[in-house]
């Protein structure tokens, strides 16, 4: 059962992405799971990407960032992160699609074993197709060294994010 209040705020950084943004959108609106809010931040991206995104601006559900100068993937989703009012925080990249139950597993997970921090695997996509299968567990020591965990997989409990920053 779903809160009045939303749940999960998903941080979308975006520069100059027209070629996927759409499909991107579209996997966070076709998500099962429909207690989210969208935050798109676009770092200051060019004319056709910022077409597609402004017929977004309606929706209650979206609400987007215009930056006037670029400054980078990690400023976008540190402003996101400030943004956000939710309890937990899903992060998507502007070149990614995620499946339809992504954020329904992903949260029931997280409550069922109360995890404050989840990723999960994913699927290339393009020119070659593969599975990843990150770790099922790391340390921390491990886990700044590990790149197989994609950003747009991860979930984290926002009280616990609130003094993590990106860095590029």
């Amino acid at each position: 059962m779903e809160n009045k209040k939303t749940e999960v705020d998903i941080i979308l950084p975006n520069y100059n992405s027209s070629e996927f943004i759409d499909k991107t959108i579209q996997s966070v609106i076709n998500q099962s799971y429909t207690n989210w809010r969208l935050i798109i931040i676009d770092d200051f991206s060019d004319i056709e990407t910022r077409k597609k995104i402004k017929k977004y601006e309606k929706s209650k559900k979206i609400k987007i960032y215009w930056l006037k100068r670029n400054k980078g993937t990690a400023y976008c989703r540190n402003l996101a992160m400030n943004k956000s009012k939710s309890k937990y925080l899903a992060f998507i990249d502007s070149d990614d699609i995620w499946e339809k139950n992504k954020l329904k597993l992903q949260l029931q997970y997280m409550k069922k074993y109360n995890y404050d921090f989840t990723y999960t695997y994913y699927k290339t996509f393009g020119l070659k197709s593969k599975k990843i299968i990150p770790p099922i567990k790391l340390h921390f020591n491990s886990f700044i060294k590990n790149t197989s965990i994609a950003t747009s997989t991860m979930m984290i409990k926002r009280k616990i994010a609130k003094n993590i920053k990106f860095t590029d």
